[in-house]
């Protein structure tokens, strides 16, 4: 990148635009081949450490804000333990990870330790990537396990993302398609326990929670629904989360996060044809 910068600025002065055009070029074919392996191997190596380091990040702060949350309001619920534990579950923790994931988890219940610095950490590693968005539909996942969210557990949230640079306008905003997620998925689960089969042609709250999911209106063109769905699916897409840090382990819940998206506008298209 470095030499595609350096031929541009040198194309500009000899040549105005087109010169910098043809000195990007020039730049770009002299970084492929002149780049030599070893800058190549701590170039991979470097960003190899950045994602080692937004991973430990994430797995910190995940499990010591879900302490924090599920001691907000004074109990830790057994429903919120189990929901704690089904995480673990999820991620496919090792043995030293799932003790680790423990001990962290009832360090954030302790109201003494302070998790302003692992949101700090979390934030400076992760910077304006899809990484926070899905920390925070992982929070919001452990927090309803015992079914909502309490003023002391909204208080936590605000906290949360004041740390994480997250305004409440963008909060309440996925905190709205997260509630349609739970409602939607709720009842398909009912459905299919009934022996409905699947979904078919939604109900018109079913697909009202739909459009929600998406972020959407009902009243928005094909287009627009098509592209806030593909907007969500490249912000959950599991393989570039990990790239930007989310810890492999937590793979499975990113996969679950993309199947409700495609879920959701799957039965949205439906009810158009």
């Amino acid at each position: 990148m470095t030499a595609i910068v350096i031929g541009a600025f040198l194309g500009l002065i000899w040549g105005g635009p087109f010169g910098a055009l043809m000195g990007a070029l020039l730049g770009s074919w002299i970084g492929r081949n002149f780049i030599t392996p070893n800058q190549s191997r701590r170039q991979a190596g470097q960003r190899g450490y950045n994602r080692q380091r937004a991973q430990s990040a994430f797995f910190r702060a995940s499990f010591l804000v879900m302490g924090r949350i599920a001691k907000a309001d004074g109990r830790v619920s057994e429903d919120e333990i189990q929901m704690a534990s089904a995480i673990m579950r999820e991620m496919r923790l090792s043995e030293e990870q799932r003790l680790a994931a423990i001990e962290l988890f009832n360090q954030g219940k302790n109201p003494s330790t302070d998790i302003s610095e692992a949101l700090e950490e979390f934030r400076r590693v992760a910077g304006s990537s899809t990484l926070i968005p899905m920390f925070l539909e992982i929070q919001l996942q452990a927090a309803y396990a015992d079914g909502g969210l309490t003023q002391a557990e909204r208080a936590v949230f605000r906290h949360i993302c004041d740390q994480l640079g997250v305004s409440q306008l963008s909060f309440e905003l996925l905190h709205k398609r997260f509630q349609a997620q739970q409602a939607y998925y709720h009842h398909a689960g009912q459905q299919q326990a009934g022996g409905g089969g699947g979904w078919g042609r939604p109900g018109r709250d079913e697909l009202k929670q739909a459009y929600e999911i998406l972020g959407v209106e009902p009243s928005a063109t094909d287009a627009e629904v098509k592209r806030a769905y593909r907007k969500l699916m490249s912000q959950h897409h599991p393989d570039k989360l990990v790239a930007k840090g989310l810890p492999e382990e937590m793979m499975e819940v990113a996969k679950q996060k993309a199947q409700e998206i495609q879920g959701a506008y799957d039965h949205v298209r439906n009810s158009r044809k």
